[in-house]
């Protein structure tokens, strides 16, 4: 690990080699003295981690100093050292920007020594949350988070890209077991909000009676057993992305109270009186159709047009083609590397059985599969034996007596034909084959009819 860099400038040589001597004690540190501010600045280029100057200096002081250094390197820590107990200069001087203002006395040294430990410990936690943030915004490009190529989901990236321009609404529909949420989180940590709050709530998992609170806070016995004042997910979510899952769940006198808030941009907690602003983007989801809830009078239409901002429709897994293959290996090598196994294999009668399924549970119920074919494989490769099938409508599995790859083959491409009405192109698209395999195996009649 490099030396931590700091330079000196004192124009007097005595007190200015006795605190380059008191730093040098650390050997962590290397300390460089300057006399006066020209030979200073013609090393600024160096980039020290943190500079210590003398206040008085001849031909110019701390504050001017100060100044030409901010210009030039706008996070460069500075501490004064004066000879003058001012109060107003201090002031002044910590108003500017600078971190420390240090009177020469005897105990210069240990201030000097313990103001360098606290600007180094706040380096580091900057640097930290830097690299964190660098990795959380990794960790969310789109391609990385959403698996896929199918054109289904990369008509979804598109406008997912689209919806990090502006802080424009945005309304996520799809099955359950889709991705919505993490839909959501990828387009908060991509906009410009993305060092601020993200967060989540789920309104059909919590009560209605506790919702109101849940989303906008109380005070202190605004009902019985509040006892104290609770900040509501709104507040926290200030500056940033609140989502709400299952917003197609709320009830109507929630939807009326949350369609004050989003034209008001403010919000009054349960119980009280004072009028919180807000700056918040909202982003909702729901696997249900909100235009038809609002044809049957269970959604508001105010608020449906308030909400549905930028609307991302997500395909159900069983609509994305080879998809499914490429999802099922990610989770099982996911699941071998998290579990320490060695990696495993699809073999071909597996991925002919997983593209057969329409997997009512989506993403969500593939995971599972794959988690447990897994465990049931030979530890080397996963067959069509080992994926388990928990369907809830029996029509969603194959369990015929096919042996051959060719018979498993047929049986899909006629699977497919007759989901999508015998248009060929588009079952040649789903399942990335030729069109011509399979006009050729209609014309020997090897599809079933």
């Amino acid at each position: 690990m490099e030396n931590y860099s700091i330079f000196i400038v004192d124009d007097d040589p005595w007190y200015g080699e006795l605190l380059e001597y008191h730093l040098s004690l650390n050997p962590d540190y290397s300390v460089t003295r300057f006399t006066n501010a020209k030979s200073f600045l013609d090393q600024l280029q160096q980039k020290p981690d943190l500079v210590t100057i003398d206040y008085s200096l001849p031909g110019t002081n701390g504050l001017e100093l100060f100044s030409t250094i901010r210009s030039v390197y706008p996070s460069m820590p500075v501490i004064i050292i004066s000879g003058q107990e001012d109060v107003s200069t201090a002031v002044e001087l910590l108003k500017k920007g600078v971190n420390d203002y240090i009177v020469k006395d005897e105990n210069t040294k240990d201030l000097l020594w313990n103001a360098i430990l606290r600007i180094r410990e706040n380096q580091s936690l900057k640097k930290e949350v830097e690299t964190l943030r660098k990795e959380l915004s990794q960790k969310y490009e789109f391609e990385k988070l959403i698996k896929g190529n199918s054109p289904a989901i990369k008509q979804v990236f598109g406008l997912m890209e689209k919806a990090t321009l502006a802080n424009i609404n945005v309304s996520i529909t799809g099955e359950t077991g889709t991705g919505k949420e993490l839909v959501a989180k990828a387009i908060h940590y991509n906009s410009n909000r993305k060092d601020k709050p993200f967060m989540a709530v789920n309104m059909a998992a919590i009560p209605g009676e506790l919702l109101e609170s849940e989303l906008f806070g109380h005070e202190k016995s605004a009902f019985t057993g509040a006892n104290s004042r609770k900040i509501g997910k709104f507040e926290e979510a200030n500056k940033g992305t609140l989502f709400l899952d299952e917003i197609g769940e709320l009830s109507l006198n929630l939807q009326s109270k949350l369609l004050r808030v989003l034209q008001e941009r403010e919000l009054v907690r349960v119980g009280g009186n004072e009028k919180v602003k807000l700056d918040v983007r909202l982003i909702v989801a729901t696997h249900r159709n909100l235009a038809e809830e609002v044809r049957k009078g269970a959604f508001r239409e105010d608020l449906y047009y308030r909400i549905i901002g930028l609307p991302i429709p997500l395909p159900p897994l069983r609509e994305r083609g080879n998809d499914i293959l490429l999802l099922a290996k990610f989770f099982l090598d996911e699941f071998c590397r998290e579990n320490k196994m060695e990696p495993q294999l699809l073999t071909s009668s597996a991925r002919e059985r997983l593209l057969l399924y329409d997997y009512p549970g989506n993403i969500r119920e593939l995971k599972a599969m794959m988690d447990l074919a897994a465990i049931m494989s030979n530890g080397k490769e996963v067959t069509a034996q080992e994926i388990t099938m928990n369907a809830t409508r029996s029509e969603d599995i194959f369990t015929g007596e096919l042996k051959t790859l060719k018979e498993y083959t047929s049986y899909i491409i006629g699977h497919y034909l007759k989901k999508y009405n015998n248009n060929v192109v588009e079952v040649a698209n789903k399942l990335d084959i030729g069109k011509s395999t399979i006009y050729k195996m209609l014309q020997q009649k090897e599809i079933p009819a």
